[in-house]
């Protein structure tokens, strides 16, 4: 039976919890229960290919995560979680639509993820000297890795939606360094999340400023390599931001129609996002003319 993210659905479930709240010892002993709930409705919804239903449920579980992060503040787990739910809403609904609303998610989901890498011990990330900063990211670990990629991940979000402000330009170099420092610990992380995200990152950029093309399509290789075909959006990716800044129409196309061709729940797990990666890949094959021109 499926779980229906809704304000109905949450209210029902999660009243009891907090109506218990008075006979427990803590607010943090709430805030547990009710976390461990809330990771199962996660997961549900990964599995779920019902875009409208995910996207009208996504609000009440970011609302409910902020909630929870003002009763426990310094709960790492709680912030990264966070950080994850405000991205990927942004990345799957809202970005194509409204950028305006979708920087305001990312700026959320960037704090609470760099945050969550001060909990870590990694102080002061967008204050610190460039020198210091690069030595600090040696001291992290392989157990760190989800927490350095979430917040590289949101922080460069952020950036590539307020390419006008002479403050993001200048974080550009930080969110680059953490990535690479998550290349060196664990490159296969979240199906070859790290080497898709430097493809994206070479491609995007002019080449005055660090593009470069050929490097971009190395970085896709190994992202779709390590996805073995499951994770759709390394496709969609792959065609956007290398096959037309290539000029490769023949690509741009292959690439679409693999996604289209290939059953959302190849992989369960993946099933929303595959399904978002089909909805973008069915659009942007009705503009090739105009990206073809």
């Amino acid at each position: 039976m499926k779980i229906l993210l809704s304000w109905k659905w949450v209210l029902v479930f999660l009243f009891p919890l907090f109506f218990q709240s008075a006979c427990l010892p803590s607010k943090k002993t709430t805030v547990i229960a009710t976390a461990s709930l809330l990771e199962e409705v996660a997961k549900s919804s990964y599995r779920q290919s019902d875009l409208k239903m995910v996207q009208e449920g996504m609000p009440a579980y970011l609302m409910l995560m902020d909630g929870m992060i003002e009763a426990w503040p310094d709960n790492e787990r709680l912030l990264i979680s966070a950080a994850q739910g405000y991205s990927s809403f942004a990345s799957a609904f809202i970005v194509d639509q409204d950028k305006e609303y979708a920087s305001l998610l990312y700026a959320r989901a960037k704090k609470y993820a760099l945050r969550a890498l001060e909990r870590r011990g990694f102080k002061r990330p967008s204050q610190r000297p460039f020198e210091g900063f690069k030595e600090a990211l040696k001291d992290l670990g392989k157990e760190d890795v989800p927490y350095l990629f979430w917040a590289a991940a949101c922080w460069g979000n952020w950036i590539s939606l307020n390419l006008s402000s002479m403050e993001a330009l200048a974080e550009i170099p930080r969110v680059e360094m953490m990535m690479r420092r998550v290349l060196e610990l664990d490159e296969g992380f979240y199906y070859g999340g790290p080497h898709l995200f430097m493809g994206i990152w070479y491609a995007s950029r002019p080449k005055m400023f660090g593009g470069d093309l050929k490097k971009a399509k190395g970085h896709f290789l190994k992202a779709l390599e390590m996805g073995k075909g499951r994770f759709l959006m390394a496709y969609v990716y792959y065609a956007n931001y290398y096959a037309r800044r290539a000029m490769d129409k023949e690509l741009f196309i292959s690439s679409l129609k693999k996604v289209l061709e290939t059953p959302a729940d190849i992989s369960p797990d993946l099933t929303l996002l595959n399904t978002v990666a089909k909805r973008k890949a069915k659009e942007m094959l009705k503009h090739i003319d105009e990206y073809f021109e």
